[in-house]
């Protein structure tokens, strides 16, 4: 269980909003890690022993661990189990489908006495419509991070064409609304469309989002702010490679550490300006 107060908490306890990707590739990692039994999880260890008390979420994509099969997916869980307690679990697995399809993605994520392990919450397209997002939304203080308007190249393709209530984006978000709470419910917006938030805020005043496009893509963490935090902050940014790779040595993980510091007094002067730290 995460609940929006712990969440909110952990924000004002660490000054910091910050969201690390832990999208590691066995072929990116420092070379001596290969000297250890598992690279991976040595790698995923060390990144969050330094870096945990910096951040509120971790968030593993999970491609990155499924296209190593068997092994990959027990990097996985050892991943999701190794985070503490105190910090939010996001399984970045895009998944999204009908009926009983839907139900068991959950349960993978969800249910740790069936697959091992239990995250806070997972990312979901919503584009099949309710029946993709309800088996989700089952799961009691368990989180759904909606698709919304992201941050890639060509979101454009369908994410703004126009409707009759608005940009496509802007129906899912109204829409998504009768099936959950803002305690269920979070939403990924791309940091690349900075003033895009001002619109996305009149439809989701109070519903956290979760940022990616921060760092390497270029995305504006103060246009982000000025136009995405409300009350609650309502903001999780993510970076993933500035982060996990800001060193390829045998200093990684102190590297690592001092990016996200890096990130997190940025973070706090943010919180500051906007009346959410005094």
């Amino acid at each position: 269980m995460f609940s929006r107060q712990q969440l909110v908490s952990q924000i004002h306890k660490k000054k910091s909003f910050l969201c690390i990707g832990l999208d590691t590739d066995p072929e990116k990692i420092p070379a001596f890690l290969n000297n250890f039994p598992n690279p991976v999880m040595e790698f995923n260890r060390r990144v969050i022993d330094a870096t945990h008390d910096l951040c509120i979420a971790y968030k593993p994509n999970t491609a990155f661990y499924e296209s190593y099969g068997a092994k990959g997916w027990q990097n996985l869980i050892d991943t999701c189990n190794y985070i503490p307690d105190d910090v939010f679990k996001i399984a970045d697995a895009k998944r999204g489908d009908l009926g009983n399809t839907g139900e068991m993605y959950a349960k993978a994520f969800f249910n740790k006495a069936s697959s091992g392990m239990e995250f806070d919450a997972v990312t979901v397209a919503p584009y099949m419509g309710a029946d993709s997002v309800i088996p989700f939304l089952a799961y009691q203080n368990k989180w759904v991070i909606l698709l919304a308007l992201t941050s890639n190249q060509s979101h454009q393709d369908f994410q703004l064409s126009e409707t009759e209530n608005g940009a496509l984006y802007e129906q899912v978000l109204q829409k998504s609304q009768t099936w959950g709470t803002t305690e269920q419910l979070m939403y990924v917006v791309g940091a690349t469309r900075g003033e895009a938030f001002l619109t996305i805020r009149k439809q989701v005043p109070d519903h956290f989002l979760l940022v990616p496009g921060v760092g390497a893509q270029g995305g504006s963490m103060e246009e982000v702010c000025k136009y995405g935090m409300n009350e609650s902050c309502g903001l999780i940014i993510n970076a993933s490679r500035s982060v996990i790779y800001a060193s390829n040595g045998r200093d990684f993980a102190e590297a690592a550490r001092a990016e996200a510091l890096s990130i997190q007094v940025e973070m706090e002067k943010q919180l500051v300006k906007y009346r959410f730290l005094e």
